[in-house]
Order: structure tokens, then C-alpha cells, then sequence
């Protein structure tokens, strides 16, 4: 997921690892043709936003005598993409990032082999959609709208709840969102117009066309390019983006004193859940260190590391939050939700709509 919060923000606002940084516990260039070097070497193939720190990937490795090392391909939608090109001759041993909305994708086309995790019981039902255990619920978070707290106050504004909201002549010009062919959250999103107006989706898509959505390829070139709210990013001129309701924390952390509210609140009412998942490729270089890597995703130490370092909440049933999460962060009671299955059977049909009202 996600997402999820994206790697650039990370690196430009809390400080957290680049790169180059992993390459302490494996590097970020794999050898290819089926995972890692050796048999213990994991490669895990992921969007640019899975960034675990370097203490806890050597935690993973004194653990288990395995070394990782982290192949990134874009966002998840190009990511994922990647990976079924390359299914025949697999990048690495596990792929991260997939969600629900491109779950059938993955699952169409046989990307990933079985594997019944350490820990699976766990994760809620609610996220455990493969009944094949072809992947493993590792995060959730809410695809949410994101709005600028200064622009709003300096105008006497009140800032938009719903999506019904987004469509009125006061936030005319104010929303940037992403690409649903291209970005998971640009899809997302979509998905929550589809559950909100059902049939009329394409309907509410035009009238927020015609109030001047702006549109980009993926979360990054939105957050940190065109939301003015972004601490970390180039002062966009739009207050309004299309990100997460974990994303607030991320604008504080490490701020001293701790300000009573984060510079940027949550829209609570235009929010589609998404669950991200990881799966051990079929054909992966290195199966049992790839499975290895799965129990730790959803182990107690990997999933507490969750919320501060990737800003998603963890799966597994029962972990403690930390209190800079749950007191920036937006709690989403009541999100939008579209089944798996209808997912499957309409998202391209969607998609190809979407980009012909909106794009064209």
C-alpha cells in the first residue's frame, strides 16, 4: 500500500534511510534471474515506499541468517507491473506491495506461490482475502484526501469532509490526485467514488473535472510537488491532495515542541481502506529465505516497526500503536469499501471509463 506513506517524504522529513543506507544489510541492486546472490541472500522486489530501517532488517538477519536486499520499481501499480513481465525469470524471492485493488492482477497472473505464514491467525479475516494463502496481509491504511491547515485558516475556509464536498465552486483549482491506471492511490481513491455514487461515479468524475482536479502520474510528484502542505516537498500550489490518513504524523515526527495538531488534516469522509500484502514469487531463487522473510513481515518486532517508519497501521491482531500515530493520525470509522470481487470484474472496465472522462 500502498499505501501507506511514501519513501521521498520519509527521507525529506523524518530523516529515515536512503538507499544507499541499505545497502549495510544487502544493497539495493540485485543480481537477478530468481532472487539473491546466494542462498542467503532475499530479494524482495517492492514500490519505493517499503523503507524498513536498517536496525530492524539486521534484526531479520541475526534472527535468521539471512541478508535482504530491496529491489524498487516505482509506484505499486508500475511495480507490480514489472513483476508480472518478469514472472518467468522472477527479480527476487518476495514481492511487497500489492493491495487490494490490484489483488486479482497479481492472483490472475500467477505470480506467487502458497505459503501459510508463521503468525497468519493473527491477521483478521477482514484482511486475509486469498484463501489460497498466496499472499500475506502484512499493513492497512485509508486512501484519504489531505488538506493544507494554514491555506484553509489564512482564508476563513472551512476545509472539505466528503466527496461530495470536493465538487463545490469553493474548492475549485484546490485538488491534485493521482493517475488510477498508473498509482494504487489514484486508484484507490476512484474506488471510493465507485462506492460512494455507484453507477454514477463517471457522473461525479465530470463534475470534478470541471472543477479543476489536477491529475498526476503517482503520490510522490502530488505530495511533494504539487500539495502546499508538504513540509518536505516543493510548496505546491494546491491544498488539497490525495495521500493518506497516516500521512499527518509524518509531518511532526521528531518535531520539538510537539505541536498541539499536525499542519495538515484528513478528509475522514472520502477514505477507501486498502490492505497490502506480500508474496513469495513462484520461481523465487531463494523459497526458504523468502519465507523466512514472510513470518518476520508479520511478526511481532516488524509489525510494531510499522506505523512511525512506513505510517500504515500493522495487521497482525493486537499490536500497540505508538501515540504520535494515533494522535496525529485520522481514525476512519467508516471508510469506503468495494468487494475483491467486484474489484476483479469491473476495475479495468473502471479504469479504461475513468481515463476517458477525466483524461481526455
Amino acid at each position: 500500500m500502498a499505501t501507506k506513506f511514501r519513501r521521498a517524504l520519509g527521507a525529506a522529513v523524518l530523516g529515515t534511510l536512503t538507499l544507499s543506507s541499505l545497502t549495510a544489510c544487502g544493497g539495493s541492486e540485485p543480481s537477478g534471474g530468481g532472487g539473491g546472490k546466494d542462498d542467503k541472500t532475499v530479494t524482495v522486489v517492492s514500490h519505493t515506499s517499503f523503507e524498513p530501517s536498517e536496525e530492524v532488517l539486521e534484526e531479520f538477519t541475526e534472527k535468521t541468517g539471512y541478508t535482504v536486499e530491496v529491489l524498487r520499481g516505482g509506484d505499486a501499480g508500475s511495480a507490480l507491473n514489472q513483476a508480472i513481465l518478469s514472472k518467468d525469470n522472477p527479480q527476487g524471492d518476495v514481492f511487497f506491495g500489492v493491495d487490494n485493488t490490484l489483488l486479482s492482477r497479481a492472483l490472475d497472473a500467477g505470480l506467487f506461490t502458497p505459503y501459510e505464514a508463521e503468525g497468519l491467525e493473527r491477521i483478521p479475516a477482514e484482511h486475509r482475502l486469498d484463501g489460497e494463502n498466496r499472499v500475506t496481509p502484512v499493513d492497512y491504511g485509508d486512501i484519504c484526501v489531505n488538506y493544507d491547515r494554514a491555506y484553509f485558516d489564512e482564508r476563513g475556509l472551512e476545509p472539505p469532509e466528503t466527496l461530495d464536498d470536493l465538487v463545490r465552486p469553493e474548492y475549485k483549482d484546490l485538488l491534485v490526485t493521482e493517475n488510477a491506471a498508473t498509482s494504487s492511490p489514484g486508484l484507490g481513491f476512484l474506488l471510493a467514488t465507485v462506492a460512494e455514487y455507484g453507477d454514477g461515479w463517471e457522473g461525479y468524475w465530470k463534475k470534478l473535472k470541471a472543477n479543476g482536479v489536477e491529475v498526476v502520474d503517482g503520490w510522490e510528484q502530488a505530495y511533494n510537488d504539487r500539495f502546499s502542505g508538504s513540509a518536505g516537498g516543493r510548496s505546491g500550489d494546491r491544498p488539497l491532495v490525495v495521500s493518506y490518513a497516516s500521512s499527518p504524523p509524518a509531518e511532526v515526527l521528531g518535531a520539538d515542541p510537539a505541536p498541539e495538531q499536525a499542519p495538515t488534516g484528513v478528509a475522514t469522509g472520502t477514505c477507501f481502506r486498502q490492505t497490502e500484502f506480500a508474496g513469495l514469487l513462484d520461481g523465487a531463487g531463494n523459497p526458504e529465505g523468502g519465507k523466512a522473510l514472510l513470518d518476520f513481515l508479520i511478526g511481532e518486532s516488524f509489525q510494531e516497526h510499522l506505523p512511525l517508519q512506513m505510517f500504515v497501521h500493522p495487521a497482525r491482531e493486537g499490536t500497540e500503536l505508538p501515540e504520535t500515530f494515533t494522535r496525529y493520525g485520522a481514525t476512519i470509522d467508516e471508510p469506503h469499501t468495494v468487494a475483491p470481487e467486484r474489484i476483479a470484474a469491473d476495475r479495468e472496465t473502471w479504469i479504461k471509463a475513468w481515463t476517458s472522462t477525466v483524461l481526455r
